[in-house]
């Protein structure tokens, strides 16, 4: 092809070599490095985490049948102890709640004295029970948590980790923190709820916690007689604020208005009333009439002598008239009657 084509064109020749393949560069020997054998610490950890994030009885006890024994299985078992309070401290409520439903019930009712009586022991043994679990569940909130913190410090002074990895924050810490964030939008929605209902609050319950609802938290607190924190809703204040099942914040009304039962009514008052800034109908005074008396120059024209009033008519002993129609006697009388007698003929002997 080469002389036909006048070594223009070559034939194509498709072919390999044989043989093993030879290396360029000498290559290092491979050299399989071993995983690292994790310790049953680490595993324990681990697991303990898992379960701590899920946060249930089953995931705990769960973890608990793979590690019976050891500082991760104490831990859990603080959590169960924890959780067991809480549900608790739940049944106790929802009885207190019942039992004081039920002592309402009776006393509106008007029930005999016994039933009342029983009724209202009851409510009262309840809410000790109640009060009981309270602290029971704050007891085994504060051991779980002591222990958490144990942990996280144990972990950290134990960690090798290098000194540019030390600024990050343990995530182990992160996982075991108990510290109470914002509560959510429905718990905070259900405490307005409840303190609208018990008259503590006029606002409407729109899930935000502000100074309204601060404020209505403290008169419940005021008039409940409890201690809770205003600045956040929690769910004890929303299970004390259940088991009231009546007006817990008096009824406030504006002037003008008294209050009727849950709401506020105008008040009316009677003809011939008026009301007071007592906010009470009080009865309107009439104005007596003022005799005045009449000078008899301001009925003359103007220029004219002035007339003299006509004085009255004399004693029938006959003795004259003083100056404010008094009897007169003696030299005053005789005075008198010559000073009148040219106007007046007849009042004087």
């Amino acid at each position: 092809m080469l002389k036909n084509t006048g070594n223009r064109q070559e034939p194509f020749v498709y072919g390999s070599l044989g043989g093993d393949d030879v290396p360029l560069v000498p290559g290092q020997p491979v050299v399989s490095t071993p995983a690292p054998a994790s310790s049953p610490q680490a595993e324990a950890r681990r697991d303990y985490e898992l379960a701590l994030q899920v946060g249930n009885r089953s995931a705990l006890n769960a973890f608990l049948a793979q590690y019976p024994d050891g500082f991760y299985a104490s831990l859990a078992k603080l959590q169960l102890e924890k959780i067991a309070a809480e549900e608790t401290r739940l049944a106790a409520t929802e009885k207190a709640r019942l039992a004081e439903q039920e002592r309402a019930r009776l006393a509106s009712e008007g029930a005999q004295k016994g039933q009342q009586a029983k009724a209202e022991a009851d409510a009262k043994a309840a809410e000790q029970a109640r009060i009981a679990a309270e602290k029971a569940k704050q007891i085994a909130q504060d051991q779980a948590a002591a222990a958490e913190q144990n942990r996280a410090a144990t972990e950290k002074s134990a960690s090798v980790a290098p000194a540019a990895d030390k600024t990050q924050p343990d995530k182990a810490t992160n996982l075991a923190a108990l510290t109470p964030g914002p509560p959510p939008a429905g718990l905070t929605k259900s405490v307005q709820v409840e303190l609208r209902r018990v008259g503590c609050l006029t606002a409407a319950a729109d899930g935000e916690w502000n100074a309204a609802s601060q404020r209505s938290l403290m008169l419940f607190n005021r008039h409940a007689k409890t201690k809770f924190d205003v600045k956040l809703a929690n769910l004890d204040a929303l299970d004390a604020i259940k088991l009231k099942s009546s007006r817990v914040c008096p009824l406030v009304c504006d002037h003008g208005f008294k209050a009727d039962g849950n709401s506020c009514s105008r008040i009316t008052c009677a003809q011939g009333s008026f009301l007071n800034d007592d906010n009470e109908c009080e009865k309107r005074r009439d104005k007596k009439p003022v005799a005045m008396r009449e000078r008899p120059e301001a009925n003359q024209a103007p220029g004219a002598k002035p007339v003299l009033a006509r004085p009255s008519r004399a004693p029938s002993s006959g003795a004259g008239l003083g100056q404010y129609g008094q009897p007169l006697s003696g030299p005053e009388r005789d005075a008198g009657c010559n000073s009148y007698q040219a106007a007046f003929s007849g009042k004087c002997p």
